[in-house]
């Protein structure tokens, strides 16, 4: 057994413009305060002799090299992205940025909205587009319906009760 793995899928390339200012605060951050603080205190530590076993140095190496790392990937990230700052002209179909309510077979409701991959995770009801529901969902319409193969095999069946574009100060 080797250490190959397949190569990911390339992400989309589309984001929010909040989630695009979020991205450039964290780069910001990390270059402007995060890193200027460890390297600091790597320079401290270094000060105190011996290296090898200095537990402060190592650590803060590391967390530069952490640093460092996502600086890196943001920074190449930010250049490719294109932002999607503007709403769509019809309404009433789903489209990147949309806050969509779906109701299950058992009549429970949820609400998700479609964002760019590198936006979810901090934000409860964010879906990515390339995920299978946002998928199914993307140039739908109100009441319109669709299945998704759940991963225990079963067939899960949605309905679309709601579609809603909101400013980017509300969606926050």
């Amino acid at each position: 057994m080797g250490r190959y793995r397949e190569p990911a899928e390339p992400k989309s390339r589309y984001i929010t413009a909040a989630g695009a200012k979020a991205l450039n605060d964290e780069l910001k951050y990390l270059w402007k305060v995060k890193r200027p603080a460890i390297t600091q205190s790597v320079k401290e530590a270094a000060a105190q002799g011996d290296r090898s076993e200095n537990a402060e140095y190592i650590y803060g190496k590391k967390q530069l090299r952490e640093i460092d790392r996502r600086v890196r990937y943001l920074s190449k990230r930010l250049d490719v992205l294109t932002v999607v700052d503007r709403l769509p002209e019809d309404r009433n179909t789903v489209f990147f940025g949309a806050w969509v309510t779906v109701m299950d077979e058992q009549d429970h409701e949820g609400c998700y909205r479609i964002v760019g991959p590198d936006e979810i995770g901090q934000t409860p009801g964010y879906i990515s587009m390339d995920s299978p529901m946002a998928k199914q969902l993307l140039k739908k319409h109100l009441g319109d319906e669709f299945s998704i193969l759940r991963p225990d095999g079963n067939e899960a069946w949605y309905e679309i009760t709601g579609i809603e574009y909101r400013e980017a100060k509300e969606s926050s």
